[in-house]
């Protein structure tokens, strides 16, 4: 029985196929693009659930490929690359990237991430978020925002939907988890992934820079996810549970 479907994006034709055999001995279904154009009518064409995307593509690059999805699409997004540069590394996760995967890598620990990326995006949080009062929780408000769960999106005061990817959703989860408490990085680490990935150490600062301009006024001063000087970040916001969606 076949599990996920995963679109690999890459120019490579030899790293397509061999991905391609190694994921489909795993039970995924898989379909390969070589450009924005084939990645394109492929999602047209078919439900993916998961996206591994290499940086370096003719036309649009991974980047950019990126940039315009997330515009449209919360699909959880791997993204892989030979440079190895920290600051592209960077960048892929500010414009939306779920998660990063330096060439030449392991197919296991492909594997390893997908799980992890797909169990995250499905709603199988880490069971250090994953509490009782949580699951509890239909729809939660907080500021002007009301989070609704069933669709993993946020709803502002005027009823304009904004889509989330993956790792904000589960970002700000472990946050509304934990209102008024000052978490580490190390703490929000291990609650939004685990121990399954070994992320970059500004992987974290990065995601909240993200959730932050989406549900800030101004994310430069932010008043609902602050900075705590030396020890992390602290959601000040009161909590409302409620079943309405608007």
């Amino acid at each position: 029985m076949q599990e996920h479907t995963i679109l690999i994006v890459d120019d490579d034709r030899e790293i397509c196929t061999m991905l391609s055999d190694f994921l489909q001995k795993h039970n995924y279904r898989v379909y390969t693009a070589h450009n924005s154009k084939q990645m394109n009518n492929i999602l047209q064409r078919h439900k993916i659930d998961l996206l591994v995307l290499d940086i370096m593509l003719p036309g649009d690059d991974g980047l950019e490929i990126c940039r315009k999805l997330r515009k449209k699409s919360a699909i959880p997004i791997i993204m892989a690359s030979a440079l190895g540069d920290e600051t592209e590394r960077i960048i892929g996760l500010e414009i939306g990237a779920d998660d990063y995967l330096p060439k030449p890598f392991n197919p296991r620990e492909l594997i390893a991430r997908i799980k992890s990326l797909l169990r995250r995006a499905h709603g199988h949080l880490h069971t250090a978020i994953a509490t009782k009062k949580l699951k509890s929780i239909p729809n939660i408000k907080f500021a002007n925002w009301l989070l609704n769960r069933n669709k993993c999106c946020l709803v502002n005061a005027d009823g304009l939907t904004i889509p989330l990817s993956s790792g904000e959703y589960n970002l700000l989860l472990a946050f509304i988890d934990n209102p008024h408490r000052t978490l580490t990085r190390d703490q929000l680490m291990d609650i939004t992934h685990g121990r399954e990935t070994a992320p970059f150490d500004r992987a974290i600062d990065v995601q909240v820079g993200r959730l932050r301009k989406k549900i800030e006024k101004n994310s430069k001063k932010p008043k609902i996810i602050i900075t705590v000087r030396g020890g992390g970040y602290q959601f000040t916001a009161d909590i409302e549970v409620t079943t309405d969606e608007s």
